[in-house]
Order: structure tokens, then C-alpha cells, then sequence
């Protein structure tokens, strides 16, 4: 089973990941998961271009008739939405997050959520966000240890969210250069997460004056393919999802699916990407996806 026999800890965890990676999804050790934590994280623009997605029952049902592999909801979407489908789609419960109101120059996700409230919800997982790089991480990484701990006693596998952020973060290269994905990948197996969710790195040549060496020099000798592969391996033993970030086109989103698999990273957590589409085109993307994660 891949590295569910690497897992250490209790029966509960491995359990838990059984069922996301092989009984609900795409299966065979591959993750689909959609998440709807955006109307926090974002607020309600996100859902102009659908206004059918403002409803989280819309999400559920692409859910659950497209096969996915776990929905991602913070606990009051959870407690509001989930009772009818429960079962029918594994639930992954965000238990920290905050609005894009102020700043990210010392980007802080607090808790939203507890592991134990997790259990009582039936989730299969938690979702952490850790923002690598933020003059705050002092403070989140103490959160994520709490967290972890809770985690661990209760049986409840833990996916991080790593994402560089902060203002020394842009000052070497941005969030999305390869120097601070491939951080935040380390961070994450580090820190002891079960799964890492990363976002694809991009390489900005423009800007590889401001990366810390090697990577000033790096950035213009590697490809997109090869970044990924860094990015794949800095987690080491901990499974790769990777983020859709803003709606884009849709041989572009295809296109990106096939770099991060051919890379190895074991599946796609793409929201927007999914729920901005009608439900009929949001079914047909969720098939592609999972064509490519399969084949």
C-alpha cells in the first residue's frame, strides 16, 4: 500500500488514510480532494464567477457524484452541510485559517478547530495551514506541534497546508519561487505532517537575482518537470497533493496535473479550478483528472 506501510503511530491513522486513498476517489493510493475553505480564506468573490458555489451543497454534490476523494471544510460548513452526506464523501476538517483582510507580511493562521472535534464530525483528516517563512511561525509552529500532538493521541492523520509567506518570503524571489516551495515541502516533513499540500513552483527568471544561492543560479538551468521533482522529493516520505490556486484554462490545469504526476505527487486538491465551472463541466474535469491520476 505504498507508504501507508511507512506510517507509524496508531491503527486509527492508517485506517483513516485507507479510506481517502483507496476506498472513496480516484483509489489506488491517489487523492481527488475539493476543498470549499475559500468563502473564509478569500470571501465571497470567489464565488461571482458561480454563483451557484456560494452554496456548499453544490460543492458536496460534485463531491459525492464526481467521486472525489474527501471534501475540505472549516467546522461550521461541517456541522451545517454534512450531516446528509455523511458516508457518502470522507470529510477533511480545516482547523485553522483566517480572511485575506489584513496583510501577509506576518501571515498567522489561528485555530479554528479541534482534532477532537474532528473525531466528532467523522472526519478522515484535519487540514493545518503553516505559513513558512512568516515572522510569525514562531508562534505557528508551536500551534502545529499542539496540533500534531492532538493528532497522534486521537488517530487523526494531519495534512499541512505549507505555504511560504511573509515578507522576507518576497523579498527572495516570492512565494511561488522554487527556493520557497521546495522550503516548504522540507518544512512540512520536518514538522511532522502525514501529507503536504504545496503549490506548483513557478520559475520567475526574472526575478533570480533576489534567490538565495543556489538557487539564483538554479532557477535558469531547470525545468518546470525538474522543479517538480525537487519539490516531490524535499518531502521525503510524506505524500505530494498539490494546490490548483486561481481558476485557469483548462489544457493549462491538464497540462500542470501531468507535470505534478509524472513527478510524483499522489493527487490535486484544485477548488476553484473545479467549482467555478457548472456542475456538468465540473464532472468532466473531475474525470480528467482522475484519468491522469490513474493512468
Amino acid at each position: 500500500m505504498g507508504f501507508l506501510d511507512e506510517i507509524t503511530g496508531s491503527i486509527g491513522k492508517k485506517t483513516r488514510l485507507y479510506r481517502l486513498l483507496y476506498i472513496h476517489g480516484p483509489g489506488n493510493g491517489k487523492a481527488l480532494f475539493l476543498p470549499i475553505d475559500q468563502g473564509l480564506e478569500h470571501g465571497p468573490k470567489d464565488f461571482f464567477p458561480n454563483p451557484e458555489s456560494a452554496n456548499p451543497e453544490f460543492q458536496l454534490k460534485i463531491a459525492v457524484e464526481g467521486g472525489f476523494s474527501g471534501i475540505v471544510f472549516q467546522p461550521g460548513l461541517a456541522q451545517k452541510y454534512m450531516r446528509e452526506y455523511a458516508g457518502l464523501v470522507p470529510l477533511i476538517l480545516k482547523i485553522n485559517g483566517k480572511t485575506n483582510i489584513p496583510p501577509d507580511e506576518e501571515a498567522f493562521s489561528p485555530l479554528t478547530a479541534t482534532v477532537e472535534e474532528a473525531v466528532r464530525l467523522g472526519a478522515d483528516a484535519i487540514g493545518y495551514t503553516i505559513y513558512v517563512g512568516s515572522p510569525a511561525q514562531d508562534r505557528d509552529f508551536a500551534q502545529f506541534r499542539e496540533v500534531r500532538r492532538e493528532a497522534e493521541r486521537l488517530g487523526m492523520p494531519l495534512i499541512a497546508w505549507s505555504y511560504p509567506r511573509g515578507k522576507e518570503i518576497e523579498a527572495k524571489g516570492g512565494r511561488n519561487s522554487l527556493y520557497a516551495v521546495e522550503y516548504a515541502a522540507r518544512v512540512a516533513l520536518e514538522l511532522g505532517a502525514d501529507m503536504v499540500k504545496v503549490n506548483i513552483p513557478v520559475l520567475d527568471r526574472l526575478r533570480a537575482n533576489e534567490l538565495p544561492p543556489p538557487y539564483n543560479e538554479l532557477v535558469n538551468e531547470i525545468t518546470i518537470e525538474e522543479a517538480m521533482e525537487r519539490v516531490v522529493a524535499a518531502a521525503g516520505k510524506i505524500p505530494v497533493i498539490i494546490a490548483g490556486g486561481g481558476k485557469v484554462e483548462d489544457e493549462e490545469l491538464l497540462r500542470r496535473a501531468r507535470i505534478c504526476v509524472k513527478a510524483g505527487a499522489i493527487g490535486f486538491i484544485f477548488g476553484r479550478n473545479i467549482w467555478q465551472r457548472p456542475f456538468k463541466e465540473a464532472l468532466r474535469m473531475a474525470q480528467r483528472l482522475k484519468e491522469i491520476l490513474l493512468g
